[in-house]
């Protein structure tokens, strides 16, 4: 594998080499300008005096002091929140998708900035921080351009042709609480949210302590973009001290993280009887047929296993590779793997970046090492590579995974990749389907239609044929989530917007009542009614 020397402090207009004594700093921001930082952290609503330390892991670098909310101060955002959004409700909806349509372009103007961002906090390589701008830019541009085709009242059949007209109307829920994970730290922030806004609703965001200043950029834009400040407020903390009362006072939570958490909201929620929709843990696995272009696929699982170092839902950690194209597989896999580039830094040429904490390094490391223990083999990789940066390990292909090892059924979350062997595609398809995971999935094959068929039978929310992970994540009229343990409800598509309403049905009746009329009996009026439905099932109607 290539190495690229960790980056050095210093890229123009916003990072600086900080104080000399950042302990004693009480300007709350040292490894950051701290005029920027104060433009940034002004957002988070904040009356506690106590303060986050946020370092990069580039080298440990110093960023900021991040402001930290109390349970008052969530109450405080949610009560903003609320009377923001009786107004921002009332506008309509050109005028709310204006505002996304102004963001898509303030993303793509800004990205060097939100780039640059989004690698000093979770250490990504540059351009998989790209990829949040693009996949956010797609995210506020979908919905904008289709805000009507999802919102709009819909007339739908009365229950008498002529006489009934009824409609279905989508009413904002309220106030919906989002909690975001530190892996996509610009996506994530924001991407759950804009349909919510686009609906009218207000937002409270609690986005991850180890990532908030990205996310208090991506709120700025808001701002800029002309959404009104009140409609987004931000709180920042420990879940333990204030998810809870983010999740006691929200009208709908949208979280995405672990599975324990998961189901730990869901039960909260459910004590409320407010929805929620939870993105979870998952294995993903990948297939690889018989009649597979070996390139590509090897090319796909380089991407579909170390982008973002691993550290994305929907990456993969278990490859089947069918016994006729095995041997060809692995080697081009091998191959691929052993040429990326390696570093902690803001190079366009690394190719795969740092994990993001020490506690990513331990499960890695600790995965790894167990699986060799119990007589895995390490094809390339298996190494912490401090050299390079304090969280960097090497991209890892592992064979010979057994049941018995800790990589094999949880969640690794970081480079490192399972290949086994099959022989028939029963067999893959039901060991793809083991475990309690369902996110998502992909498979290899030179028949699209018999791997759009074969996906039908895996039990995840999203596959991909002839792609990692990339198809249906940037396809945003496709629905995205995870089955089984994986979570419940879906981000993207018509499901990803209509989460955040409640549907409501308005019918008015025209000329006669649905009730006996005329001076007739019920039981003359049950006559008339049965020959009513008779007649209406004749003509053909719903």
């Amino acid at each position: 594998m290539s190495e690229q020397s960790p980056t050095t402090p210093g890229r123009p207009g916003h990072i600086t080499d900080g104080p000399a004594d950042p302990e004693h700093d009480s300007s709350a921001a040292y490894g950051l300008d701290r005029s920027y930082v104060a433009s940034l952290t002004r957002r988070v609503a904040s009356t506690s005096g106590e303060t986050h330390a946020v370092s990069s892991p580039i080298g440990h670098t110093p960023l900021a002091h991040v402001p930290q909310s109390s349970q008052a101060d969530v109450a405080d955002a949610f009560a903003r929140a609320r009377k923001a959004q009786v107004s921002w409700a009332a506008t309509t909806i050109d005028q709310r998708a204006a505002c996304l349509l102004r963001l898509h372009d303030l993303l793509l103007d800004r990205q060097d900035e939100l780039i640059d961002l989004v690698v000093w906090e979770s250490g990504k390589a540059r351009k998989d921080a790209y990829l949040e701008v693009a996949h956010l830019a797609l995210t506020a541009r979908y919905y904008a351009r289709t805000a009507h085709e999802h919102l709009d009242t819909q007339r739908v059949g009365g229950m008498f042709p002529l006489l009934t007209r009824a409609e279905v109307h989508r009413v904002p829920k309220g106030v919906v609480g989002i909690i975001s994970p530190w892996n996509y730290p610009l996506t994530m922030a924001l991407c759950d949210g804009l349909p919510a806004l686009l609906a009218g609703n207000a937002v409270v965001a609690k986005p991850d302590a180890q990532t908030m200043l990205t996310a208090l950029l991506a709120v700025q834009l808001l701002d800029e973009a002309g959404f009104p400040p009140e409609v987004w407020q931000v709180v920042a903390g420990p879940g333990p001290e204030i998810g809870g009362a983010l999740v006691a006072a929200a009208d709908y939570i949208c979280f995405t993280g672990s599975t324990a958490t998961g189901k730990l909201i869901a039960r909260q929620c459910a004590d409320r009887l407010v929805g929620c929709s939870l993105e979870l843990g998952g294995k993903n696995p990948m297939l690889v047929l018989r009649d597979a272009d070996v390139q590509r696929a090897a090319e796909g699982a380089t991407r579909a296993v170390f982008s973002n170092a691993g550290q994305l839902c929907v990456s993969m950690e278990r490859l089947f590779v069918a016994d006729q194209v095995y041997d060809r597989f692995v080697d081009a896999f091998v191959s691929r793997t052993e040429a990326m580039t390696l570093g902690a830094g803001h190079d366009w040429s690394v190719d795969m970046g740092s994990l993001i904490s020490q506690a990513q390094l331990d499960t890695v490391t600790a995965h790894v090492e167990d699986a060799v223990a119990k007589g895995a083999q390490v094809l390339t990789g298996g190494r912490a590579r401090p050299d390079l940066g304090p969280f960097v390990y090497e991209p890892t292909i592992l064979e010979g995974v057994s049941a018995d090892m800790q990589c094999f059924g949880h969640e690794t979350f970081g480079p490192v990749v399972a290949l086994y062997r099959f022989h028939s595609e029963d067999e893959a398809v039901e060991r793809a389907n083991d475990g309690s995971y369902g996110l998502n999935a992909s498979v290899y094959t030179r028949d699209g239609a018999r791997g759009r068929a074969l996906a039908r039978r895996i039990k995840c929310g999203t596959v991909n044929v002839n792609e990692a992970f990339g198809a249906t994540f940037g396809s945003l009229g496709a629905p995205m989530g995870g089955m089984r343990e994986s979570g419940m409800g879906r981000r993207q598509g018509a499901e990803g917007i209509h989460r955040y309403t409640e549907a409501q049905s308005v019918a008015t009746q025209r000329l006669v009542p649905i009730a006996p009329m005329f001076g007739m009996s019920e039981e003359v009026n049950a006559k008339v009614l049965t020959a009513s439905l008779r007649l209406l099932n004749k003509l053909g109607r719903a």
